[in-house]
């Protein structure tokens, strides 16, 4: 059941990231491009914008493809982790808890999913067992 788990918990994570990276990377269902998105970012406070916004877009991109198929799965979960507590700090934190308000909850909850994952590994469903 333990591996059946990580399957489903790898899958609903790679599902959502690999549509934000493709929503920010190119456009796609109805996402800014990396344009936009380094428009976003420039606007936070990040310099050079379109710098990050490749760094940030491909996480997504190739994060979620990691983890759909079990592959380097902790540092993919890492690094999206990173990128989600980066998130949450420079745009929901000030906003409260609650997503109706803007706030973490969202983030804390995808930030959990990836600590999750980091420590259980990606379970045998997968390419790589170890990372």
């Amino acid at each position: 059941m333990r591996d059946t788990g990580m399957l489903i918990l790898r899958v609903c994570m790679a599902v959502v990231f690999i549509g934000h990276g493709l929503q920010a990377v190119f456009g796609a269902f109805g996402g800014p491009g990396i344009d936009g998105f380094a428009h976003a970012l420039s606007g936070l406070g990040f310099k050079p914008a379109l710098m990050w916004a490749y760094i940030g877009g491909l996480t997504e991109l190739i994060g979620g493809i990691c983890l759909l198929l079990g592959l380097i799965t902790r540092i993919a979960a890492f690094f999206i982790f990173v990128f989600i507590t980066v998130a949450a700090v420079k745009v929901h934190v000030a906003k409260g808890f609650f997503l109706q308000s803007g706030g973490i909850e969202y983030t804390f909850v995808i930030a959990c999913v990836c600590a999750a994952i980091m420590l259980l590994g990606p379970g045998k469903f997968s390419i790589m067992k170890k990372l």
